[in-house]
């Protein structure tokens, strides 16, 4: 066999690249409720669900009502991307970003694994520390370490800059959930009213953080 040649067809599945992502699209819209989000946050909402495919995630979306357009306005303006997981800033579509924007993650940073013992917490929310110059205006994205949402949380409270927006989606069994239930309630709890957009519960992870970034960056599914 030529390793170039297309092998024998045994299955039978759509091969064509804009027609599985047409059909995708309109699949989790007609599995999936979205109601109850701001109307702007939809698309959002609808790559989050294509980047897990989970349509369910729906019910679990929290968005602020100013997310959407926060995040966007950041962006263009040329706001960086901080994130808490080297596979967050991977999974961002560089050709999507309006401004070429920097997309900044301090976990190898040679001088996080010290931070972290200092601090008595995880290299994650530590190297969240090592950032906290370039907070201003930002978009923050955790997709990994519930440890760096209530430490983002912690600084802020605590006078840090204020990001513009802050995607809160760490995944896990221990502190993920309360995590992403200090986010929502923050502004009820501390005033600290920063859009922000969360899931409900224990589920999360880099791709959830990445599909959101990606649907913010660009308007365009």
């Amino acid at each position: 066999m030529t390793l170039l040649a297309r092998p024998t067809r045994r299955y039978d599945y759509v091969a064509d690249g804009a027609a599985i992502y047409d059909e995708s699209f309109a699949t989790i819209r007609r599995e999936a409720t979205f109601d109850h989000l701001p109307a702007d946050a939809e698309r959002v909402a609808v790559r989050m669900v294509h980047g897990t495919g989970q349509t369910d995630l729906a019910h679990d979306l929290v968005v602020h009502p100013g997310l959407v357009a926060a995040a966007r306005t950041a962006l263009e303006a040329g706001a960086p991307i901080l994130t808490d997981a080297h596979m967050v800033a991977s999974g961002v579509t560089r050709a999507r970003l309006p401004r070429d924007n920097e997309v900044l993650c301090a976990l190898r940073d040679r001088r996080t694994p010290e931070l972290a013992l200092a601090l008595g917490t995880t290299r994650s929310a530590a190297a969240l520390s090592l950032l906290a110059d370039r907070l201003e205006g930002s978009v923050v994205a955790i997709g990994n370490a519930p440890t760096a949402l209530f430490h983002l949380l912690e600084m802020l409270l605590d006078g840090a800059p204020r990001p513009a927006a802050i995607i809160g989606v760490p995944v896990g069994f221990i502190g993920a959930a309360e995590s992403k239930q200090a986010l929502e309630d923050a502004p009820a709890d501390w005033g600290l009213d920063i859009p922000f957009l969360t899931v409900r519960g224990r589920r999360g992870g880099s791709a959830m953080a990445a599909s959101a970034l990606n649907a913010l960056a660009q308007e365009r599914e």
